[in-house]
C-alpha cells in the first residue's frame, strides 16, 4: 500500500474469550462483520501486536484491525500499523464503544477527546494526536452505582442481546459508507 491511498479501519476491544461478548468489544465485533463481509481471515501482524485483514472495501484498499493489546495500550499496537501500512492520519478510523451514547445509537465524528476511554488516550499519546475519525458505538451508561470500567467489560443484558448484531452490522454499513462517501454524508444517514 503507497502512501495515502488507503484505510487503517481499528476495532478497539480486548484479546482473549473471556471479553469477546463484552460492551468494550464491540470495536471488534465490527471489524470481524466487515472482514467476513469481505471474505477476509485475521491473522497476525508481523511487526504489530494485532490481528489483520487486508483487502478492498469497494474501491479501497483497507486493513482491518484488532489490536493485542489490552484496551488500555491499544496505540502500542495501532501506531505501529499506521506506520507500516503508510496510512495518514485521517485514514485512520477508529470504532469503540461509547458509555455516553444510549444503547443502539452511533456517533460519526472527526477527532475530540477521550472523555475516559482509555484506548483511545492510549491512541492519542502513540500516535501524537486524537485527530482519527471515530465511529462511536452506544453502549449504555451503567446501572445505579456500578463502575462504568466494570461495566464495559461485562456482555450485554439480555433485553439487548437480540439487538447487538443489528447494531453492529449498522456500524459496519456506516464504515463502508464513510469510505466511500466522506464523513458529512455518512454522518447525514448514520448519527443518531
Amino acid at each position: 500500500m503507497s502512501e495515502g491511498d488507503g484505510w487503517l479501519v481499528v476495532g478497539l476491544g480486548n484479546p482473549g474469550s473471556e471479553y469477546e461478548a463484552t460492551r468494550h468489544n464491540v470495536g471488534f465485533l465490527v471489524v470481524d462483520e466487515l472482514a467476513r463481509r469481505h471474505g477476509g481471515r485475521f491473522r497476525s501482524h508481523k511487526r504489530a501486536r494485532a490481528q489483520v485483514v487486508e483487502g478492498r472495501v469497494g474501491a479501497d484498499r483497507v486493513v482491518l484491525a484488532k489490536p493485542q493489546t489490552y484496551m488500555n495500550d491499544s496505540g502500542q499496537a495501532v501506531a505501529p500499523l499506521r506506520d507500516f501500512y503508510r496510512v495518514e492520519i485521517d485514514h485512520l478510523v477508529v470504532v469503540h464503544d461509547e458509555l455516553d451514547l444510549p444503547f443502539g445509537s452511533l456517533r460519526l465524528k472527526l477527532g475530540g477527546g477521550d472523555n475516559g476511554h482509555n484506548g483511545l488516550r492510549s491512541l492519542r499519546q502513540s500516535l501524537g494526536t486524537g485527530d482519527f475519525l471515530r465511529a462511536r458505538v452506544g453502549v449504555g451508561r451503567p446501572p445505579g452505582r456500578m463502575d462504568p470500567a466494570v461495566f464495559v467489560l461485562r456482555g450485554f443484558a439480555a433485553a439487548e442481546r437480540p439487538d447487538v448484531e443489528l447494531h453492529v452490522g449498522r456500524t459496519a454499513d456506516a464504515v463502508e459508507a464513510l469510505l466511500a462517501d466522506g464523513l458529512e454524508r455518512t454522518q447525514s444517514a448514520f448519527n443518531d
